[in-house]
């Protein structure tokens, strides 16, 4: 536990330091927790000091009093974290899905910090225009008046049942692992998820796709960008946001590397951590 940002940040770490090799951080997506990355750190062939904290609403990391989260404090979070890391030397940078929006966006506003970049599946947003502000902000307001919940189960295996609905690529022996890491047991001796359902508040803050990019384009770091070969995107933003226009956008980041893996869908990490692995510690040298 690290105290950061007046919060209590849970960090999962592998390894130790060493003095020729930068310490690779791994960021997790939304609805996930930072043991998620454990079967990749187990594929993987050399050691790494590798750090992987628990997004602030996840996992061990809470936030008392709470009522909404937004993207400005996971970027602030994650530069404190750097700073206490590895304060004189550039890092390996790591997210995953909603991590990977964050990353992408920090690589761009700290590019001196970052000496390799990878993102699995943080496509970011569909674009937003101005006139959606005031019913954006109204329907934050007023959903912050509405109790905001998630289901809880039985026990473990009902979690790891979910965990398994979620994706149906995942083992069972893997979903097992996860289960007790994604849920924790409640006061009543059932299981409830390890994340704030304020998580599941609207953003109040427009997805400015200008602004993203012009973030993008100063990332100086190579990028390696991954993504599943069942990943179905239109399924998610339902004609919104096409993964044509990511692929567009991707175009502002100077330097990419472009991989598709299989069969995996969104939670590569689960899906295809061997081969995730071998990627990662070519593109990482």
């Amino acid at each position: 536990f690290v105290p950061i940002r007046q919060l209590n940040y849970h960090v999962r770490l592998w390894g130790h330091p060493h003095p020729d090799q930068a310490p690779l951080f791994l960021m997790h997506g939304w609805m996930d927790v930072a043991a998620s990355f454990q079967f990749v750190v187990d594929a993987l062939a050399q050691d790494r000091w590798i750090i992987a904290p628990d997004w602030r609403g996840y996992g061990k990391t809470q936030c008392p009093d709470t009522d909404h989260f937004w993207f400005p404090d996971y970027l602030a979070d994650l530069d404190f974290l750097v700073d206490h890391y590895s304060p004189n030397a550039p890092i390996d940078l790591l997210g995953h899905s909603m991590g990977g929006n964050v990353v992408m966006g920090y690589a761009g506003a700290r590019p001196a910090r970052i000496r390799r970049l990878i993102n699995l599946e943080g496509f970011g947003m569909p674009k937003t225009v101005g006139a959606m502000a005031p019913g954006r902000l109204a329907q934050w307001l007023d959903e912050l008046k509405q109790p905001q919940t998630f289901n809880d189960y039985a026990d473990l295996s009902a979690v790891a049942a979910r965990l398994r609905k979620n994706n149906p690529l995942l083992s069972a022996d893997k979903a097992a692992w996860l289960a007790p890491h994604w849920a924790r047991p409640t006061a009543t001796g059932r299981w409830e998820v390890q994340g704030d359902p304020a998580h599941k508040r609207v953003n109040p803050t427009l997805y400015r796709v200008d602004e993203h990019m012009a973030l993008w384009q100063r990332i100086t770091a190579p990028l390696l960008w991954v993504q599943g070969d069942q990943t179905d995107t239109d399924t998610w933003w339902k004609g919104r946001y096409t993964l044509q226009e990511f692929q567009e956008r991707l175009q502002h980041v100077p330097q990419v590397e472009s991989h598709t893996l299989g069969p995996s869908g969104h939670m590569i990490h689960h899906d295809q951590p061997q081969a995730l692995a071998a990627l990662l510690e070519g593109f990482l040298g």
